[in-house]
C-alpha cells in the first residue's frame, strides 16, 4: 500500500461510516473516554473527532484544571457540543459502563493498572506507548486484552504512518535493500531536562499523592508535571522508553521482527550532571536478533551524524540503505550518492483545516497528524472484525520490554538473554527479579498469567 492507496484507504472507511453502517460494527456513534488529558490525549482524540462519528463521553484526570480544560476542548469541538463527564479517579469513570473506547494518556507509571480495569469493564482501547514501565505489567496487560477479547492499539504510530508504509512497500517488501544484516536507529534530541529547580507543594489543582500512584513517592517538583515527568526513571524507562521504542518497533514492523534474542546496553550520565534528571543522557545498545542487529544511540547533546535524520533509522542491506524518520525516508541505491526513492510526511491541513491552528492550540505535530488519524481508523477497523490492529498490544509489549531490558541490562552491566516463551531472562535470576518493579501501598501490583 503506497501513500495514495493508504489515504484512499482510510476515505474508504470513513464514507462507509457516513452511511449509517459503521466499519467498527456499531449503528450508534461509540462512546469515548480519556484518562490523561495532557498533550498526547489530547492530539489523539482531536484526530479521532476528526475522522470518525464519536462522542467524547468522560475524561478522567487527577490535574483538575487539566481536566476542566480538556472538557471545554472536546465540549467545543465534538458535534454535540456536550461537555464530557469528568473524573479525578479513573475507576470512577469506568464503573460507569457507558464506553466502547477508552483512550490511556498519562504518564507511563499508570498505564497498566487502568488498562486491565478498561479491559475488564469491556471496552476497546488505545494504550499510549510504552505500555508499561516493567516487563511483568506489559504481559499482565496482554493477558488481560486476550481474557476478555478486547481489540487494544498501541500508540506506536509508526505503523500507520503513509510515508512509512510507502517505504516498507516500495523499499523493503520489493527487495531493493537486499541482504539487510544490519540497522541504526538513533535520537539526538536535546529533550533531557537540563534545569535543576527546588522541591515544593503540589499545586491546589494536582492530587499529587494519586499522581503518583503505585510509583515511589519523591517529593513533589516543577520538574514532574506536566508533561516533563520524564526526566526520573521512577515513573518511565528514560529516552530508552520515550524514543527508542518508536525507532524499534517500526524497524521490527518494517522487518517483520519478533523478540530479540539477547540485549545488551551501557551508557549513564556522561556529561549533564548537574540536573535533578536521573534518565541517561547517554546511552547505547543491541537488540540481536540473530542473523540481523538493531543498534540504538542516543545523546543529549553534541550534533546527530546526520542532521536530517536526528531520531530515526538507518537500515543496511547489500543492495542499499534506507533512512526512515517521522519527517520522511530516502532510499540509496549502493554506490549513489543521491536517492533513487524519497518521500515525505503527509500534511493535510488543506483536508483538516484545523491542523494549522492546533500546531498552537494544542501542541499538534503536523508531520504525525495524518498518522495518528490512520491509526485511530486501523482501530476502528479492528473493532468491527474484532480482529487485531496493526500496533496490537502484544506488539507493544515486546517493543516496550525490550527497552526495558536495555535499561536492566545497563543497570547490571550484563548482556542479557530473553526466553519469549517463557517470558524471562535465561539464568539470571538477579534480572528476573527487575522484570517487577516494587508498588507503593496501597496498590497492587498486577499478576502475569500465561499469554
Amino acid at each position: 500500500m503506497n501513500r495514495r492507496d493508504f489515504l484512499t484507504a482510510g476515505a474508504a472507511g470513513l464514507a462507509l461510516s457516513a452511511t449509517g453502517v459503521h466499519v467498527w460494527g456499531q449503528e450508534k456513534k461509540p462512546r469515548v473516554g480519556l484518562i490523561g488529558c495532557g498533550w498526547y490525549g489530547k492530539c489523539d482524540i482531536t484526530q479521532l473527532l476528526k475522522i470518525a462519528p464519536v462522542e467524547i463521553v468522560s475524561l478522567c484526570d487527577v490535574d483538575k484544571k487539566m481536566l476542566a480544560d480538556a472538557a471545554d476542548l472536546f465540549a467545543q469541538r465534538q458535534e454535540c457540543k456536550k461537555k464530557p463527564k469528568t473524573f479525578t479517579d479513573y475507576r470512577e469513570m469506568l464503573k460507569e459502563k457507558d464506553l466502547d473506547i477508552v483512550e490511556i494518556a498519562t504518564p507511563d507509571h499508570w498505564h497498566a493498572l487502568p488498562m486491565i480495569t478498561a479491559c475488564e469493564a469491556g471496552v476497546d482501547l488505545y494504550v499510549q506507548k510504552p505500555i508499561s514501565v516493567d516487563v511483568v505489567e506489559g504481559r499482565a496487560m496482554v493477558a488481560a486484552a486476550r481474557k476478555h477479547n478486547r481489540v487494544v492499539q498501541v500508540g506506536t504510530q509508526r505503523r500507520s504512518t503513509p510515508h512509512l508504509v510507502e517505504a516498507r512497500d516500495r523499499v523493503i517488501k520489493e527487495g531493493k535493500l537486499g541482504k539487510v544484516g544490519h540497522v541504526e536507529i538513533c535520537c539526538y534530541y536535546h529533550m533531557r531536562a537540563k534545569e535543576n529547580p527546588p522541591d515544593t507543594t503540589p499545586p491546589a489543582n494536582l492530587d499529587y499523592e494519586m499522581w503518583t500512584g503505585p510509583a515511589p513517592m519523591r517529593p513533589y517538583n516543577s520538574l514532574v508535571h506536566p508533561r516533563r515527568w520524564r526526566a526520573f526513571m521512577e515513573y518511565g524507562n528514560g529516552i530508552m522508553g520515550d524514543m527508542c521504542i518508536h525507532m524499534l518497533d517500526m524497524v521490527r514492523w518494517m522487518l517483520d521482527l519478533g523478540w530479540p534474542k539477547r540485549v545488551s546496553s551501557a551508557g549513564g550520565i556522561l556529561v549533564e550532571k548537574n540536573s535533578k534528571a536521573n534518565i541517561p543522557d547517554t546511552q547505547s545498545a543491541t537488540f540481536d536478533f540473530g542473523d540481523l542487529q538493531v543498534v540504538w544511540q542516543h545523546r543529549t547533546y553534541g550534533d546527530a551524524p546526520d542532521k536530517n535524520y536526528p531520531w530515526a533509522a538507518f537500515i543496511y542491506g547489500d543492495k542499499g540503505t534506507l533512512k526512515a524518520s517521522v519527517n520522511g525516508y530516502d532510499f540509496f541505491q549502493l554506490g549513489k550518492d543521491a536517492p533513487t526513492l524519497s518521500g515525505k510526511a503527509v500534511i493535510e491541513t488543506d483536508k483538516y483545516k484545523d491542523d494549522q491552528s492546533d500546531v498552537e492550540a494544542i501542541r499538534l505535530e503536523l508531520p504525525v497528524a495524518s498518522a495518528i488519524r490512520g491509526h485511530m481508523r486501523d482501530l476502528l477497523n479492528a473493532m468491527g472484525s474484532r480482529s487485531k490492529p496493526v500496533a496490537d498490544i502484544e506488539q507493544g509489549h515486546i517493543s516496550t520490554a525490550s527497552c526495558i531490558m536495555a535499561n536492566l541490562s545497563l543497570k547490571l552491566g550484563r548482556s542479557l538473554n530473553w526466553d519469549p516463551n517463557k517470558q524471562e531472562v535465561v539464568g539470571d535470576e538477579e534480572a528476573n527479579k527487575l522484570l517487577r518493579r516494587p508498588y507503593r501501598s496501597p496498590w497492587v501490583h498486577p499478576e502475569s498469567p500465561a499469554i
